[in-house]
């Protein structure tokens, strides 16, 4: 596998270092999660159980192994020091500020560990007016204008379906680790990445943007055309109260489904800006679709060279054999269901170790490959270590 070889230290909680900790383990690094060992990750605990674990947990955690270290203590300090010198990567998810205090900073582990890439994931990076504000993907999203993008039918912001912020931190920082991996190839040292949720946020507002930079403005979500503004990239009611989607606002597409549905002249509309001028066709489509089934919508447009999509729920969508087909949806030896690997290689493709590390059940082995004896080891536990 791609990663083979790599060693990385998770000391991440949560969401963003966890999910791109994981995708590393999935195409062979060796992760090592360490956890406090008196409360381990906070996601052990958090929704519900299948198999004796939380499926959040092991969502995000598999293939690891697992080290329990009090960082507070000298000597668990001095054993995340000893491993960094073995590591490619430690990956963490504090506060900005905690990793210095707890002196196991950037600058403190690549003095003993010069390779090492050292990731530090946040709401708002190291630096700037935010750092030390505390947040979650919510309010990231709130601060980089994204959340209100996203309104009700009465108009007021809703609370976005994905959490975008932490899936596009966990994006960015896997593809800033796998960037300095390819460096250090060629200069033989690590470096720090201080990456920002907001900043990966509002790096993905390419499109949404435009009105901003273009006209000074910000985006009125029911005139934009991925927004909301576009009769043909728009969601409407169907007969059974279901939905359905159309998704390319493209003038082909447009004359295909008018054409289809017997109102070519129609097609000169969906020339028009989006927005006003868009809303004969907005009010034609939503009669014409609330007058059958989403059933039936599916059936209708099969075949059809228009882009369009049932709204599903996310189990009908699990259900669906072409998760199975793409190995998104996979089973274990129990039957139990996982989240497949989004990332395929023709060669040497990553596999899944479906197995979540028990909360400290790798520290003895880790130490002693660390060099620690037996009596060693013993004596740490014994002062609360790990």
């Amino acid at each position: 596998m791609k990663l083979e070889g790599i060693r990385v230290i998770d000391l991440s909680q949560f969401l963003p270092g966890p999910h791109l900790t994981m995708m590393m383990a999935d195409h062979g690094a060796d992760v090592i999660k360490v956890e406090n060992p008196a409360t381990g990750e906070p996601t052990r605990n958090i929704g519900l159980r299948k198999g004796g674990q939380s499926i959040y947990f092991r969502n995000t955690q598999r293939g690891k192994r697992s080290l329990t270290l009090n960082l507070k203590h000298e000597a668990g300090r001095e054993i995340l020091l000893r491993l960094a010198e073995t590591a490619d990567v430690l990956v963490e998810s504090f506060r900005p500020g905690v990793v210095n205090k707890l002196g196991v900073g950037p600058d403190s582990v690549r003095q003993r560990a010069p390779r090492l890439i050292y990731c530090s994931i946040s709401a708002f990076g190291q630096e700037g007016r935010y750092r030390d504000q505390p947040a979650h993907d919510l309010s990231v999203q709130a601060l980089a204008g994204l959340a209100d993008l996203a309104r009700g039918s009465d108009g007021t912001p809703v609370i976005p379906n994905m959490p975008a912020a932490d899936m596009l931190g966990s994006a960015m920082a896997l593809s800033g680790i796998l960037m300095a991996l390819v460096r250090r190839g060629q200069t033989g040292r690590g470096d720090f990445l201080d990456i920002s949720m907001f900043d990966a946020l509002v790096s993905w507002t390419a499109n949404s943007a435009v009105p901003v930079f273009g006209a000074g403005r910000a985006p009125i979500p029911t005139e934009e055309r991925t927004m909301g503004g576009a009769a043909l990239y728009q969601v409407y009611r169907t007969a059974d109260d279901r939905h359905i989607t159309l998704g390319g606002s493209e003038i082909k597409f447009a004359e295909n489904l008018m054409q289809a549905l017997g109102r070519p002249e129609m097609i000169e509309l969906c020339k028009q800006p989006p927005g006003p001028a868009q809303q004969p066709v907005k009010d034609f489509l939503a009669e014409t679709f609330a007058g059958k089934t989403q059933a039936q919508w599916v059936e209708w447009f099969r075949g059809k060279d228009i882009c369009f999509g049932p709204v599903r729920d996310l189990a009908e969508a699990f259900a669906d054999p072409f998760m199975a087909q793409r190995g998104m949806l996979l089973h274990d030896e129990k039957g139990m269901e996982h989240i497949g690997i989004p990332i395929k290689f023709a060669e040497e493709p990553g596999r899944v170790d479906f197995q979540a590390p028990e909360l400290g059940e790798h520290t003895r082995h880790i130490l002693r490959d660390l060099a620690y004896a037996d009596e060693e080891i013993d004596a740490l536990k014994e002062q609360g270590v790990w």
